[in-house]
């Protein structure tokens, strides 16, 4: 329980633990967040962890004097941590496929893949670059792109550009905009702000998912709850 407790707090004063990590680690802190982001993006058992926020912070401090931290090269690193997660993402599903969905495993739901694969099928292969900005589906897209056997060709432009676009426009928004004074004094305000408009996605196809089923004959519900 105390661990959940200190994620919590982690999350929503990134920016404070992320400033006592480079303090306490320096440039080291690079390795670091690279890992994180890495792990966050490549590994379906970690959707949890956080990735806007972190970019966010990092982007934030980077414009601060004192932390050592160059906007670029952290760019440049965590976007390509981010593009190297998603392809190690991918390889996972395409190996070991939904076996690993049989229930026994707590954090992989069968419901987070249905949920993943109805946005997949909804948007194509944009949903690669789509999932970028949206926590949960951002782990579990380039896992189920792997799992459908999509062309890993296809798969690598939406999985460049896309890892370019999100860590992009995170950490340069931290970067400009981190350290007005309100963003400062609210910082927590603006994490939870982050995580509830990046969910939106989920809450709006899962509203209109509920609606459409809402509306089929009783028949089709029952062939579709099979």
């Amino acid at each position: 329980m105390e661990w959940i407790t200190w994620f919590i707090d982690f999350v929503l004063h990134v920016d404070v633990h992320l400033d006592e990590l480079i303090r306490q680690f320096g440039l080291w802190v690079y390795l670091i967040l690279f890992i994180i982001i890495f792990i966050e993006t490549g590994f379906v058992v970690t959707p949890f962890l956080p990735g806007d926020s972190l970019l966010f912070a990092a982007g934030a401090l980077a414009a601060r004097e004192g932390t050592g931290l160059n906007p670029i090269l952290l760019y440049i690193l965590l976007a390509l941590a981010a593009v190297l997660g998603d392809t190690v993402n991918y390889w996972i599903g395409h190996y070991v496929g939904p076996r690993v969905f049989s229930g026994n495993v707590r954090f992989l739901k069968k419901e987070y893949l249905l949920r993943t694969q109805a946005f997949y099928e909804k948007h194509g292969g944009k949903t690669i670059f789509l999932a970028r900005f949206v926590p949960i589906i951002r782990t579990f897209a380039p896992f189920v792109a792997g799992i459908g056997k999509m062309r890993y060709g296809y798969f690598v432009t939406y999985n460049v550009v896309g890892g370019i676009v999100w860590t992009g426009l995170f950490v340069f928004a931290g970067y400009f905009f981190g350290n007005f004074s309100f963003v400062k004094e609210n910082f927590s305000l603006v994490v939870i702000a982050i995580i509830l408009i990046s969910v939106i996605p989920i809450v709006i196809e899962s509203l209109k998912q509920r609606k459409e089923s809402q509306h089929l004959p009783a028949k089709e519900q029952l062939s579709k709850i099979d």
